[in-house]
């Protein structure tokens, strides 16, 4: 009889033990689930030689200050093709033309326009169309990211922006790409379709480079643009697949005040 009690207690015992370990393993099933949440790369093709382009403008302005708590990422690519118009652009850049035109590769698109929005390397349409833009917002955070990255800025120093980096869910066809931005500006345009208005933008992409992976974790150093300010800056990176152009996993780093105090601080010393 006591060997019996000894068994049963054991049998116990062990469901309890399995009890526990599932209840455990399904919580931390639960959490990589919760945390494996969707986001939304929005990157918009304008040109302050564009009359069409100001609308375009607001619209990410507002999403930018309506969904900041949210895995939101807005880049403002200004191309330069517009420059000829009359107004050379200071934002603009041939580099930010060709991302556009590879776009126009990926998705089959007959020719490129401004203003465009591409929304996770996937979609595109006109960037001024607020339902569209508000319901690939809606639809890309309720899809779960296939892939995962984080980024934090570990220093700043002769003109560079030291980023570590961790990846997961990436394939051979992956880059990180690494994006430099000031958050705000305004431009008084003198010349060509916007000629005598002042242009609001926001989330300016000043500088973009490509990191090829080699690992899930690593590290790079980014060159940052004349005029950098780490008050008004910070970094937006994403992982994509440079065949399909699909874009599986973004991340945000802010510039740290103990970054800011440092730069500011060499800044006053080399006057």
């Amino acid at each position: 009889m006591r060997s019996s009690k000894i068994f049963t207690l054991a049998a116990l015992l062990t469901i309890a033990a399995i009890g526990a370990t599932a209840f455990i393993n399904a919580r931390l099933l639960k959490k990589v689930n919760s945390d494996n949440k969707g986001f939304a790369i929005i990157e918009l093709f304008t040109s302050e030689g564009c009359s069409s382009c100001p609308p375009a403008d607001e619209l990410v302005a507002k999403i930018q200050k309506e969904d900041k708590d949210k895995p939101v990422y807005i880049l403002a690519f200004h191309v330069d093709y517009w420059n000829r118009g009359g107004w050379k652009d200071v934002f603009s850049s041939s580099d930010y033309s060709k991302r556009q035109s590879d776009y126009a590769g990926y998705l089959h698109l007959q020719s490129v326009y401004t203003p465009q929005i591409v929304v996770n390397g996937k979609t595109e349409f006109v960037g001024s169309e607020e339902g569209t833009l508000r319901n690939a917002i809606k639809s890309n955070l309720q899809k779960p990211s296939t892939a995962q990255l984080s980024l934090n800025i570990s220093a700043v120093e002769k003109g560079l922006a030291g980023i570590k980096y961790n990846t997961d869910g990436t394939d051979k066809n992956t880059v990180l790409q690494i994006a430099v931005l000031q958050k705000n500006a305004q431009t008084k345009v003198e010349r060509g379709e916007n000629a005598g208005h002042t242009l609001s933008h926001v989330q300016i992409v000043r500088k973009l480079q490509r990191v090829v992976l080699n690992g899930n974790t690593g590290s790079v150093n980014i060159s940052l643009p004349q005029g950098f300010d780490s008050r008004g800056w910070e970094i937006i990176g994403f992982l994509q697949n440079i065949s399909t152009g699909a874009v599986t996993a973004g991340a945000r780093a802010a510039f740290s005040n103990e970054v800011s105090a440092s730069l500011s601080a060499a800044t006053k010393k080399a006057k």
